[in-house]
Formats: structure tokens, sequence, C-alpha cells
């Protein structure tokens, strides 16, 4: 028999993990982190792969993990911080320019970080890896050559010198580019400068690898903003999930805290149905609540208000805990996510905001002028809308605010329709012939069109943000908001 569950802080961090990678132990991360084949395409052997994603989806966590891994299998991964490169890319006079500054600090910052895992660093040495038409991986290679015998070296030194000799590869980590992002034509130009030069540089040295992650708003300004970057859409690889894989990823979690072995494979082909069992070690198996939320299986709750972004489920998942341990309740109950609700949905809104407002500065406006009218209230269906009363209610939003992307464009109606989609704030809807709803997220159909086409499907406010939006009638959200279903579809919608 288990024991029962004490919610304390400790557990609860333990029990689901930190909202961020970084806070995370290694140790931890890896016993329950879920291999999906993202990790797979992102660590293979090519020499550029870009992770894009929005935040939340897990892009530190994957690079952690494979860190961990090169290390281990005696690789050389290097990770690049913004911080070492926050003055690199700077040059204003032209674009060549900015990407011969951004291949020259690269190339010293790597041979900088190579020699000090040697325990070779050498100002003389380092000194030369920027001179013209240098060869890095040559370079490094021949300065090991000449010095690892005649300096003192630790055992693992020794074997990452000789690994790095016979295979001669370095694999160069670049994370959180997002930070201190604010959507400027200067910045979206460095970025773009960065990644020719990237492309450059895996190209000019074979064994350079470079793996790249960045936030799924930033790589659509710089796509849309720079035709040179048409050449890296090949090293792209998108950071989605679906709801049955983030549900593993949490059912993973749960078994790894309680010691128990698990077979990713298995879990990923059961039933969500069957999946819930693991879930009653910590909570409640339904949730006792009212209208179209009685007495339905917990997971569906979990399901309908996560925005298909890991870090929802975490939020969500702690939020509850920490209620849990206000009433020493070995179980979370649904008394439990009832009180975190508003919480919840104020914190995702917060976050929407923090993550576009440097596409679209004034983001807030329209994110709560999508309040719903009295009349959208009363419906019986909720905040649904047809495309042609979406199109009207964003009209008569602008009637009130002039929204202008960070770019200097002004915002039409179908514009901001489409902004709103690729936020995770509206979610397409349509009511399939078994009866059921089937949602579909922008990730799922990401591409563009010059004009909001709706392809049969109506447009809904996703449920995580229900209660910020509508704080004055909350007890109408459980009678009015359908719950996820456990369908996977593959009816594709273009935009």
């Amino acid at each position: 028999m288990n024991r029962a569950m004490v919610f304390d802080d400790e557990t609860i961090q333990k029990l689901f993990g930190f909202e961020d990678a970084e806070s995370e132990s290694i140790e931890r991360l890896k016993e329950y982190y879920f291999k999906k084949d993202t990790f797979d395409r992102v660590t293979a052997e090519l020499p550029l792969r870009i992770l894009v994603g929005h935040k939340g989806t897990g892009k530190s966590a994957l690079f952690k993990v494979a860190i961990s891994e090169e290390k281990e299998a005696g690789n050389l991964p290097i990770l690049i911080k913004p911080d070492d490169i926050a003055e690199l890319g700077k040059n204003n006079e032209n674009f060549l320019l900015r990407i011969r500054q951004w291949k020259n600090g690269l190339i010293k910052i790597i041979g900088e970080k190579v020699f000090s895992e040697f325990g070779l660093y050498d100002e003389k040495a380092t000194s030369k890896l920027t001179q013209f038409g240098l060869k890095l991986i040559s370079f490094i290679s021949e300065t090991i050559n000449v010095a690892k015998d005649n300096i003192s070296l630790t055992e693992g030194q020794k074997i990452l010198t000789d690994n790095f000799l016979k295979k001669k590869r370095i694999i160069v980590y670049i994370d959180d580019l997002d930070r201190g992002w604010e959507g400027k034509k200067e910045d979206i130009i460095r970025i773009s400068a960065l990644l020719n030069a990237i492309r450059d540089l895996s190209n000019e040295n074979s064994g350079l690898l470079f793996k790249v992650s960045l936030r799924s708003d930033v790589y659509y300004l710089v796509r849309t903003s720079d035709e040179s970057t048409d050449k890296i859409e090949g090293s792209v690889v998108w950071c989605k999930w679906t709801n049955h894989e983030i549900l593993v990823l949490l059912i993973k979690r749960i078994l790894t805290y309680f010691g128990d072995s698990v077979d990713e494979n298995t879990l990923m082909k059961t039933p969500q149905l069957h999946l819930r069992f693991h879930l009653e070690r910590v909570m409640e198996s339904t949730f006792s609540g009212r209208g179209k939320w009685e007495n339905v299986y917990m997971y569906k709750i979990l399901m309908s208000l996560i925005r298909k972004r890991p870090r929802d489920l975490v939020k969500l998942c702690s939020l509850a805990a920490q209620q849990a341990q206000q009433t020493n309740s070995p179980l979370i109950k649904t008394e439990h996510f009832q009180a975190i609700f508003e919480e919840y949905s104020q914190g995702r809104i917060q976050d929407t905001i923090n993550e576009y407002k440097s596409e679209l500065p004034n983001i807030e406006n329209l994110l709560f002028g999508m309040r719903p009218t009295k009349i959208l209230r009363n419906a019986s269906y909720g905040i649904i809308y047809t495309t042609a009363e979406l199109i009207q209610k964003l009209n008569n939003i602008r009637q009130h605010t002039n929204f202008i992307f960070k770019n200097g464009r002004k915002a039409s109606a179908n514009e901001l329709a489409q902004f709103l989609y690729k936020i995770n704030f509206l979610t397409a809807r349509k009511i399939v012939e078994s009866g059921e709803i089937q949602r579909k997220y922008f990730e799922e159909n990401r591409y563009i069109s010059s004009s909001f086409v709706d392809f049969g499907y109506d447009w809904e406010v996703h449920p995580a943000f229900r209660w910020v939006l509508q704080p004055e009638n909350i007890n109408e959200i459980f009678n009015k908001l359908a719950l996820c279903h456990d369908l996977v579809n593959k009816i594709l919608l273009k935009f």
C-alpha cells in the first residue's frame, strides 16, 4: 500500500517539478524527463538544429538533459548563455559586418570554454582563435595535441581530451536568447545575423554542431523580416505537445516520485481512461463540480485548462497541492482546484502579456477587450465566436484602441484574430460527427495566409483565461464550458 501523501513545499516541487528547468536538479530532471521524438530530432548529429516553441514547452529542459547525456557519453557539449554574447552582433554599419562580428565572437567564446573544460586555458592560444580563416576544430585539436603531454590534467580531463581528439566534435547549445527581447527592429536584425553566423560556422567546421532554442514569437518575427533566414527553415524543430503526451509526462513524474519503474512506450499506448488510475495516488479520481463539470474524471479537468504547455500543468497541480497542504489533506481534491482556478487564470493571462507585448505592445487592451458581452455571457454555449462574430468583436475593440505591431504596422481585425490564435488565446473549435468537441491549436496548424479563414471552425477563448475574463459570473463557466475529449484527430486546418 502506498504511503499517504503529505504535501509540503519540498514534496510538491519534487513531485510535480519546478516550473523552470534551470531550477531543477539534473538528477531529478533526468529521472522524470519524458523523451518524445523532439528530443531525438534536436540531438541528431546535424550541423544545425533550431528548437522553436512557446514559453513553458520545455526547451530549456530538453537542452539540460541533452547536455548531461552528451557529457556522460564522453562528448563535448558547450552551453552559451545570453550574458556570454550580450555584446555581440551590435555593429550597425551593415548586416554582413554583424555576421562577421558574431562569427568572431562565437569562435572566441567556444574556444575559451573548450580550453577551460580541458584545463588548457591559455591567453596566448585563445588570442589566435579569431585569426582570419582559422578552422576552429582543427586549431583546438592541434593545440591540445601539443599541450596535453606538457600539462597536468585530471583523469576526467584526460578522458575528455582523448575523446575529443578521436571524435573532433563540439556541440554548442545556445539557450534563452529571448531574455531581454523587446521585438525591436534592432533585436530582429541581431538574431537574424546570429542565425546566419551559426549556419556559416557549422558549414565551415565539420564537427561543430549548433543547437539553438528560440521562442516562437521571436522566430516568427525574424523569419518574416529577413528572407535570408529561409535557408534555416529545414533546421527548425517545433517543440509542441499533445494533451496525451502531457498527461504521460505528469504520470511519469508521479510514478518516479514513488520509485516505480516507467515504460514510456507503454504509457503512450495506454488510453487516458486507464492512465487516470495513476493520478489517484495524489488526487481525487473525479471532479465533483457542477454543470458540465459534474463527476468528470480529474484528468479531463487538467487537460482542458492547459494550453498544451507542460509548465501550465506544473503550475495548475502545484497551486492545487498547496491548497491541499493548507488543509492537511493527503489528496488534492475538487475544492483545492476550485480555490485556485482564478489565480491560475490570472497567471496565464499575465504570462501571455509578458510573452507577447514585444510583438504587440498594447496586447493587454486586446486580451481584456475580449471579455464577453452580456449577451454572450447569457448564451448557453459560452465564449464562442463564428469567424464573422470574431471579426466584428475585434472591430468593436479597435474602435477604442489602435493596435500597432512593434514593426509599426497597424493591425487589422483579421491580423488580430491571427495573433490571438497564434498565442493560444483562441482555439479553433468544431463539433465532429460523434457529437464531441475537437479543439485545434495553432501549433497544429501554423501556416499563415493573408486572410483569416475558418475552414468550418468556430473560435473559442481558451478555458485557461475564462476566470479572469468573467470574474462576475464564474459559476457559469461550469455550466457552459465543455471539457476536452480524448480524441486524437488528424484534420488539418491551414492558415
